[in-house]
């Protein structure tokens, strides 16, 4: 990009140092002091980026006056995520500033080498930013001019990079805040990764041992209260919550990868379904399937309806949890957890875990309101959270960069532990009942001098197939009181084979474990809920599986109904999905049975709907050709514009087609050779002889250096013969002796240009002076030549 030539002009450049430095900002000029670097040591860092670091400037200390802020002021980074608007310089009304600099360096990098520079600056708008000609990793302004605040992207280097220092540089009047420990340096270091990454997981094997019961708890904030901007207020929901306890070879979603076609369904359309086939195709990668039905409306108060949970298992290879909903209506919007790790390094199970959420966004829809329409992302992106900064249209948009108000809150609490466990010290008093529980009860011959633990669960089988393998379980010894006693074994071993190859196993069903009941269907009084489980293995004889799936019991919510309270029915059948084809909507309703007592309005929901998902309609009105390929750029050199056009391939009666057939775009090639500029000339000298042969001279200034190729400059100075009067030798004589008494010349004058073509001049003035009329020739005397001709 270029750099406006116009600070080079303004500025006084006597070395190269300063003529560099002049392109950060008009008002640098004049406020540097430079100091010139030792030849040994600026061989080695002769870069510009370097020559900034080393100049020295006027500053003051102490000042709050500026700050570099950083969105969310976090104290890490994520490595290799882009944060929009994740970089602003601010100043404190009524300050200002006229130009900065801004640059990324590794911790303790002196900034000689290009490999010191890390990460990556985009520009949000070029009319106020651009990267700096001579330092491409550093960001300046366009154009010096007042302004009280900058904003630019900036994408985090790669994993390993360490910390980094993020420094700015400021122009306020004649004075420069430069790039000092203080409000204008930011450090962050690289953040550990909560969920890993697309390509390298840093999630550690657990060590704990026997399994645990969790009890996940969703409670949406979401809400017209805490997010007034265009919230939508009718449809408004949750979709239902799909998740998993898991194990480390199985991603349900991460951030930097790339949505499945089951996170597709869940973010585009809150369809569980195909998540859960995805979950359920893991086989022994899969312990508990985590499941909670939708929330119409998004946001109830607790003591009308109770929040979603549901309970779910982990064990030492499975000890990971996810889980995703839908936030509606929106184009791919979603919150959740991913391989959220339960296991602790202490070899325990967490007893504890409250996060509060923030939405993300899936990559596959490019919408950016709550309602906007579909509009597919293609190529697919990646999976990222939503940020302050994403589009001014954004219903999460703040254009100070702050962090977005968490639209919900999940709760992972322990309920249970089977088995024994590794590490013996109880959590809680909880923990010390179940850890003295009775498990089974086996008949054995330990002596009674022999303390030992349970029995842990068996182990799977060695064998897979129907071949004979070994299963194991194992007890701890606690204490032998008679070391005269011997204590028996601590393994146990049995014969066994692998599932559905006994003829036990052949004839019946394997069932998962039921999931947690559903919400009661009436918030106050008497209702009904349900809960389902699934067929794990069928018999290998072919035979159907009778054991249900699905159990229905009574419930009763609030049984002293307060006068305020309403009962209502359960709720209908769903109607005919509104479409025939493709994406429509279903509604479901229920009555109210009795108003409230205190005659107030019925504040139960009455009505459902969601979405609903037809067979692909086998016309399709906007059908479309590929884009084509981009055209040239407008210009030879320069800024311009390139476009691409598609074609609209279906008939037009089929529907009207709103797609865009034509899409323009920014282009840059080389920049435009400048040619040298010249002022006018100057009017011609005096003739610097009073008598005989001298000459005269006429100059003019460049107004304009060339650049990128441009024409060079012609000549500055011109010079002609003049000619007074023939010079009398007795005249001369006489004058010089009888008349006219001169000083000797004087020295010449310093050149008025260091390049380019300036002037010099010396003077010899009249030592005495006759007051007689005819002698009052005598005149002082000016000689002018010129001087550093030499191109700049």
């Amino acid at each position: 990009k270029r750099v406006a030539s116009s600070p080079l002009l303004s500025c006084g450049l006597h070395s190269r140092v300063m003529l560099l430095l002049c392109f950060v900002s008009t008002a640098a000029c004049n406020t540097f002091a430079f100091t010139e670097e030792p030849p040994e040591r600026a061989g080695k860092a002769d870069g510009y980026c370097s020559r900034i670091l080393r100049a020295q400037s006027n500053r003051k200390e102490g000042t709050n006056e500026f700050r570099l802020r950083v969105e969310g002021d976090p104290e890490s980074y994520q490595p290799g995520s882009t944060y929009r608007g994740w970089l602003s310089v601010i100043a404190s009304s009524p300050s200002y500033f006229r130009g900065f600099t801004l640059i990324a360096l590794k911790e303790g990098a002196e900034g000689d080498k290009d490999e010191d520079y890390v990460g990556n600056f985009q520009i949000i708008d070029e009319e106020e930013a651009q990267f700096m000609t001579n330092c491409p990793p550093a960001v300046t302004e366009s154009t010096p001019r007042r302004r009280t605040s900058i904003q630019v992207f900036w994408t985090a280097p790669p994993s390993g990079s360490g910390c980094v220092v993020l420094k700015a540089s400021i122009v306020q009047k004649r004075i420069i805040y430069f790039q000092d420990e203080g409000s204008l340096t930011k450090r962050m270091c690289e953040k550990e990764s909560l969920y890993g990454d697309a390509t390298d997981k840093p999630l550690l094997d657990c060590c704990a041992c026997g399994t645990a019961k969790y009890r996940v708890t969703f409670y949406g904030n979401w809400s017209e209260k805490i997010h007034p901007k265009d919230y939508p207020r009718r449809a408004n929901h949750w979709s239902a919550i799909i998740g998993a306890s898991h194990s480390k070879n199985y991603v349900l979603w991460e951030y930097g990868g790339f949505a499945s076609e089951g996170v597709k369904q869940v973010a585009e359309l809150g369809s569980p379904v195909k998540m859960e086939e995805e979950i359920r195709q893991k086989g022994d990668e899969v312990l508990t399937v985590i499941k909670m039905k939708a929330q119409w409306p998004a946001w109830q108060p607790l003591n009308v309806r109770a929040a979603p949970s549901a309970e779910f298992s982990v064990d030492r290879t499975r000890h990971l949890m996810s889980f995703l909903t839908m936030l509606g209506p929106s184009p791919d919007w979603n919150v959740g957890l991913s391989a959220e790790d339960l296991c602790t390094k202490e070899c325990g199970w967490a007893q504890k875990v409250v996060q509060d959420l923030i939405p993300w966004d899936a990559g596959t829809d490019s919408g950016v309101t709550y309602e906007s329409p579909n509009k597919p992302t293609a190529p697919q992106e990646k999976i990222r959270p939503l940020t302050s900064l994403d589009h001014p249209q954004s219903p999460f948009y703040d254009p100070e960069g702050g962090a977005i108000t968490p639209v919900a809150r999940v709760v992972v609490e322990r309920i249970a532990r089977k088995g024994e466990q590794c590490n013996i010290v109880p959590d809680n008093v909880d923990d010390i009942v179940a850890d003295i529980a009775q498990e089974e009860k086996e008949e054995d011959d330990t002596p009674e001098t022999c303390i030992y633990s349970n029995w842990s669960p068996w182990s799977a089988c060695s064998s897979a197939t129907c071949e004979k393998g070994k299963r194991m379980r194992q007890r701890m010894l606690k204490a032998q009181l008679d070391l005269s006693v011997p204590c028996p074994h601590t393994q146990d071993f049995e014969p066994c084979m692998g599932p559905g190859c006994s003829d036990e196993d052949a004839s019946t069903c394997m069932m998962s474990e039921w999931i947690t009941w559903s919400p009661c269907s009436m918030s106050c009084g008497m209702g009904t809920r349900s809960r389902e489980r699934y067929v794990k293995q069928f018999p290998d004889d072919g035979s159907v599986c009778t054991l249900p799936t699905e159990e229905t019991e009574n419930c009763v919510v609030n049984e002293d109904c307060s006068p305020s309270s309403c009962l209502v029915t359960e709720w209908g059948e769903w109607d005919a999905c509104s479409a025939t084809c493709g994406l429509g909507m279903k509604r479901r309703e229920r009555m109210v049975k009795m108003p409230p007592a205190d005659g107030s309005i019925c504040g139960a929901e009455v009505l459902e709907v969601e979405k609903c998902m037809m067979p692909e309609c086998h016309t399709i009105p906007c059908l479309l050709t590929p884009w084509s390929d981009w055209s040239d750029c407008s210009v030879t050199c320069g800024k311009g514009l390139r476009t691409r056009q598609r074609v609209l391939k279906s008939p037009v009666e089929l529907g009207e087609c709103s797609e865009e057939l034509e899409q323009v775009e920014k282009c840059m090639l080389p920049e435009c050779p400048i040619d040298c500029a010249m002022s006018e000339w100057t009017e011609w000298s005096e003739c610097n002889k009073s008598c005989g042969k001298g000459h005269t001279i006429r100059t003019r200034m460049v107004k304009l250096e060339p650049q990128f190729g441009g024409d060079p400059c012609p000549e500055s100075i011109q010079r002609k013969k003049c000619k007074i009067r023939k010079c009398s030798r007795r005249h001369e004589k006489k004058s010089s002796k009888d008349r006219c008494k001169m000083r000797p010349w004087s020295n010449w004058t310093e050149c008025t240009k260091l390049c380019g073509g300036g002037i010099q001049e010396r003077l010899m003035t009249v030592k005495r002076r006759f007051k007689t009329a005819q002698l009052s020739s005598c005149k002082d005397r000016k000689e002018i030549r010129a001087c550093n001709v030499h191109p700049c």
